[in-house]
């Protein structure tokens, strides 16, 4: 998306940079979705009286995502913090589900 200040660049950048455009509005529609189903686990679990973190899924998934970013070229310590960041957020809509009830998001 050109904004006026973009005039001089070359095509390349902005060619480029159009790319990251897009790829940072999958992102956020991406993770949109994936809170939509971790607000339903949320729901399920308080529903179910489960407490609302799984440490031992947690270290199974850091674990497939460290490997999956390996595997693309991806810094897999950033990747794990990128997964703890996202995991904390979802304990937290968890927690608030589970002392709110199931209806609280």
């Amino acid at each position: 998306m050109t904004d006026g200040t973009d005039r001089g660049l070359p095509d390349e950048l902005l060619r480029i940079r159009g790319s990251i455009d897009n790829i940072d509005a999958a992102l956020i529609h991406l993770l949109a979705e994936r809170f939509k189903c971790t607000q339903a686990v949320g729901r399920l679990k308080a529903r179910e009286g489960l407490p609302p973190s799984d440490p031992g899924r947690e270290e199974r998934q850091i674990a497939r995502l460290r490997a999956l970013a390996e595997e693309s070229g991806l810094d897999p310590v950033f990747a794990e913090k990128f997964l703890a960041f996202i995991v904390a957020e979802v304990i937290r809509h968890h927690e608030d589900i589970a002392a709110n009830g199931p209806q609280s998001r």
